[in-house]
């Protein structure tokens, strides 16, 4: 049986193999792509609604190599950072140390 943090690695890069095959390079994530993953998988983070603006920027600063995607380690970076908020966000919460 795999442990809590192996199935959320599992999660992460199921999650990213889910979305990068709909359509172009199947090992990277179209505009489009993302913005579905943001959509159904973050809808907490994004509301009902992605933002253009927004995302257009999140794409652009993800987008290390400047191909208009955003590969498997750009993906990796975003959860990081999406990680790291969420650790701020929660050291703040009421009963935490």
């Amino acid at each position: 049986m795999s442990s809590p943090l192996e199935q959320a690695l599992a999660v992460m890069v199921g999650t990213f193999h889910k979305y990068s095959g709909q359509e172009g390079d199947k090992f990277k994530l179209s505009k489009a792509e993302m913005k579905e993953l943001l959509h159904k998988e973050l809808p907490s983070f994004v509301g009902e609604k992605v933002d253009e603006e927004g995302l257009k920027k999140l794409m652009g600063d993800l987008d290390e190599n400047s191909d208009d995607e955003v590969d498997f380690q750009e993906y990796a970076v975003f959860l990081a950072l999406v990680t790291i908020m969420c650790n701020d966000f929660f050291q703040g919460a009421p009963g935490r140390p």
